[in-house]
């Protein structure tokens, strides 16, 4: 069984910056995509960023071009969000997921494990 869980979430000024974390526990697929997702207060889940098991290939949304890198460290099973120049609009709970698949998805069907979530607030 996967566990992902999420770290680094917490209360930030407009501008400012935080790297989340994605810890995945128990029996994993190798080849598999990762990706970030977000839910603001009465919006819909919405796709962020993914990249694929080598790291070679990344996806973000548009809304966070520029501003938010993923990347993932195999050695340690472990995926990370940095969020950069950060916005009131980037307030949200913030998963990660395991895809199905080995390519770049953004939609919520194509994962299949998701974490907890952690919470990211920007004061404006």
């Amino acid at each position: 069984q996967v566990q992902l869980v999420e770290s680094g979430g917490g209360l930030v000024p407009a501008g400012g910056s935080l790297r989340l974390s994605c810890a995945i526990s128990g029996r994993t697929f190798s080849s598999n995509t990762m990706g970030w997702f977000r839910q603001a207060p009465g919006k819909e889940r919405s796709f962020v960023a993914a990249i694929t098991w080598s790291g070679s290939s990344t996806y973000s949304a548009d809304s966070v071009k520029g501003r938010f890198t993923i990347s993932r460290d195999n050695a340690k099973k472990t995926v990370y969000l940095q969020m950069d120049s950060l916005k009131p609009e980037d307030t949200a709970v913030y998963y990660c997921a395991l895809s199905w698949g080995t390519d770049l998805r953004s939609k919520d069907g194509d994962y299949r494990v998701w974490g907890q979530g952690t919470q990211v607030t920007v004061s404006s």
